[in-house]
């Protein structure tokens, strides 16, 4: 304002005088041309590629703090017009500041209210619009940080990422989820919903908040995110008993027919508050039986730290939140761990064996997950399977139709782990025993925690980028070519920080909380690394049991993998890969990413997928020779028209083939990979200008040349993302991209097996067995406005044939 000017606060018997109302409507006039004009120009530079909602902008309001009843008057709901953020007045300030969001229709609203109350009265002779326009003292186009009502020393440096608490206006969500895909923005999963605001978490740095504040219309109000696991762990042992007392009070137990995750640890402190609900005494169980089955401090108390996140996930959130948390699976623990000393790693096999057989002796009908986050360095070959990795395949593949579904913890890197060093001590520290076997599902650990909120480590840096691997996290990047994918997924297992001069650390606020193994001295402790991460995963895979309990174990640890997408970070280096060999590091790093449980549970209009439970009988004996027998072509329901229809409009195929191998019975042989597994899978897609003779044709010679040695014939080219990399182990998943037009076409998949040890070697009688697998397919088209999943289920009749 210019030093001359006198605020209409200064009246005469309730009315500003005249030159100072129209001295004030003229600043103000001013200030809104400048703003208005600015936002028509931000509003002509929206970018139609990644803009959602209706074109607008956000204007920043001063009002004298003595005068904040004015705030209300700057929104009018009939006219889109929404007051949407009020920043606390810091101490000496004298006005208070509002940011309103204007739709590009009512740009002028503000610009036609100082007019009037410059030219007209009201009946009762007073300026119209007096109430507001007076009290008024100054305005502008808002940017990012007017939209951020946090303490301002909380708001980031230029370039640098963080966890924004983003809450999002009513009914605004989708289009703020739409955007953020566009950018390529992350986004947590949980949500927070009030009257009138979504709160949910998003990480980005200032730059790219800016373009959703100027591409959308959903942003009210900004805040950092700053709730950590300090804030748990720091209480005191009272205080954190009654935050547990309060969750207790909001558990509902499941059912006794409920799924369970089996913990084969150091067992478990059942009478811990939290773990009493999902664990009874008689599913506590022990390979010897003189260790007993509580916890020991000897491990940590590892085993009821993995209890209290295979229980209930994200403790953290469960504890915060103040819903209802209805558990739907339940408990067991197997102490596979002695309680003073270490196992003879000769003997790990059988103790795993023993320790699955307890809790299945107990209860034989009950579906379960067994859950091992114990390894070893003993044993490592660069993949090549140990007898403890063999004995968990065998345990895996069972016999008959009996499966075991396993989740297994990658290991951690137990030595200091030096900033400079961080990823490639990762993909130097391979994946520890018993992780060579082939059907568990391999869990990795990624990280999203990047807050340090802890005054003791207030100049510390997270080490990990957020999205990116844990810094301890084992990988497979140094085995040899031939052996599986390790991880398979990866899960939240916390970061490190360092001070810039010393080796990183794990600090509390970049953990997870978890349950303590003595509840009488605390309830709550720090947990991470890839424990967690293989406790997170356990957790996913009884959801998914719960809700589909008639699935195979080859389908669950398939829906996990074909779920998982890689973070913003993960997809960097992706992004950046130049060759195959390159692909396949990256892939052995992060596995296929991070699952999405609501991806694994349903599908959406736009995200359709299709699931297929069937078998083959891979070989026959012809004279004295074993060949391979069948394959099956599966019809796939495209809905051709709707398809064709979007034309050039880019859509994702998305397949998994998931089955179980039998181990070789024997260590002779196992350097060569086709004699360890008694059979392989492999899938092939239809192209679009095949005939379905063609594509046979096309998958009997590419079984041919992987006999010949040629692994992944099938797999080539075509615009898969992986291709041939993606048939190691015995889990395979891709991605195509291209034209709907073309995927209308793409109306067929191919199951076909290529050798292995039943093949190899018919003496063992075993060449004549099935092979089961788990198929599953999804397209997405995420710029299309047609219902995918109707279309798609109005072809299905009853199921998909194979032929």
């Amino acid at each position: 304002m210019a030093e001359n000017y006198t605020s209409p606060r200064t009246v005469i018997n309730g009315l500003p005088p005249p030159r100072v109302r129209a001295a004030h409507a003229a600043q103000l006039e001013q200030a809104l041309g400048v703003a208005v004009a600015a936002a028509r120009q931000q509003i002509a530079q929206r970018d139609v590629a990644i803009a959602e909602g209706e074109p607008g902008f956000y204007l920043d309001f001063d009002i004298p703090i003595e005068h904040q009843s004015a705030l209300d008057g700057l929104e009018n709901r009939q006219k889109k017009i929404e007051l949407v953020a009020v920043r606390p007045p810091a101490e000496g300030d004298e006005t208070v500041r509002a940011t309103v969001f204007v739709p590009e229709a009512q740009a002028d609203y503000f610009l036609t209210k100082v007019e009037q109350y410059r030219d007209e009265n009201t009946v009762g002779g007073r300026p119209k619009n007096q109430n507001l326009i007076a009290r008024i003292d100054d305005v502008r186009l808002a940017a990012v940080r007017s939209l951020f009502t946090d303490e301002p020393e909380l708001y980031p440096a230029p370039g640098q990422p963080i966890w924004w608490e983003v809450w999002v206006r009513d009914g605004h969500l989708p289009d703020f989820r739409a955007i953020c895909q566009n950018l390529n923005v992350a986004l947590k999963a949980h949500l927070v919903s009030f009257p009138e605001r979504d709160v949910v978490l998003a990480l980005t740095d200032i730059a790219s908040m800016a373009r959703i504040v100027s591409n959308s219309d959903a942003i009210a109000e900004l805040r950092a995110a700053k709730d950590t696991p300090s804030l748990f762990l720091d209480m005191r042992p009272v205080e954190q008993a009654d935050w547990a007392g309060d969750l207790v009070g909001r558990v509902v137990p499941a059912s006794p027919l409920a799924p369970a995750i089996c913990l084969l640890d150091s067992g478990a402190t059942q009478a811990h508050p939290l773990i009493a609900p999902g664990l009874t005494p008689a599913d506590q169980h022990a390979y010897d039986p003189d260790w007993g089955v509580g916890d020991s401090q000897y491990w940590n108390g590892h085993g009821t730290m993995m209890a209290g996140v295979a229980l209930y996930g994200d403790v953290e959130a469960a504890l915060s939140t103040g819903d209802q948390i209805a558990l739907r699976h339940r408990l067991e623990t197997v102490k596979v761990l002695p309680p003073n000393g270490q196992n003879d790693p000769e003997l790990y096999g059988a103790v795993t064996e023993v320790g699955i057989g307890r809790a299945e002796e107990h209860a034989p009908g009950r579906r379960r997950a067994f859950c091992m986050a114990v390894t070893s360095s003993v044993g490592l070959g660069r993949g090549r399977p140990s007898s403890w990795s063999a004995a968990v395949d065998k345990l895996c593949y069972g016999g008959g139709d009996q499966r075991r579904l396993m989740v297994l913890a990658a290991g951690n890197i137990r030595d200091p782990i030096e900033p400079a060093e961080y990823l490639d001590s990762n993909d130097l520290a391979e994946a520890e025993n018993p992780c060579q076997a082939w059907n568990p599902l391999v869990v990795g650990a990624y990280t999203d925690k990047i807050t340090i909120t802890h005054p003791d480590f207030a100049d510390w840096t997270a080490l990990a980028p957020a999205g990116d691997l844990s810094p301890a996290s084992r990988t497979s990047t140094i085995w040899d070519r031939q052996w599986p994918i390790r991880p398979d997924v990866v899960f939240e297992g916390g970061n490190f920080a360092h001070d810039g001069v010393n080796a990183a650390e794990a600090i509390d606020d970049l953990q997870l909380v978890t349950t303590h193994y003595r509840p009488a001295m605390r309830m709550f402790d720090s947990f991470g690394d890839t424990s967690a991460a293989a406790a997170l995963a356990a957790h996913f895979s009884a959801q998914i049991m719960a809700h589909r309990p008639e699935l195979w174990a080859e389908t669950i640890r398939g829906l996990m993998v074909h779920s998982a997408e890689w973070t913003p970070a993960m997809r960097a280096w992706f992004d950046t890969a130049g060759s195959q060999a390159q692909k396949a590091a990256l892939l052995r790093r992060y596995g296929w990413g991070v699952p999405d449980i609501g991806r694994a549970l349903r599908s959406a209009s736009n995200d359709a997928t299709l699931m297929i439970e069937d078998a083959l009988l891979p070989f026959r004996r012809e004279n004295s020779q074993i060949k391979t027998r069948d394959m099956h072509v599966h019809q796939l329901p495209w809905p051709q028209e709707e398809l064709l229809a979007l034309g050039d409009q880019t859509v994702e195929l998305r397949i998994t083939l998931s089955y179980f191998v039998e181990p070789n019975p024997g260590e002779r042989g196992w350097t060569r990979r086709h004699r360890y597994a008694s059979h392989s899978l492999r899938f092939a897609v239809k192209r679009s200008l095949e005939t379905l003779q063609q594509f046979r044709q096309r998958i009997n010679r590419a079984a041919q040349a992987e006999e010949d040695g040629d692994v992944g014939a099938a797999a080539g080219g075509d615009n898969w993302l992986l291709g041939t990399v993606r048939d190691r182990g015995s889990i395979h998943s891709d991605i195509w991209r291209g034209s709907a037009a073309a995927l209308a076409e793409r109306d067929a998949v191919g199951i076909f097996p290529v050798g292995g040890w039943w093949k190899e070697k018919p003496g063992l009688q075993r060449w004549d067995r099935a092979a089961r697998y788990a198929l599953l397919v999804s397209i997405r088209a995420p710029e299309a406005e047609i219902d995918l999943y109707t279309a798609i289920e109005n072809r299905i009749a009853v199921e998909i044939p194979a032929a």
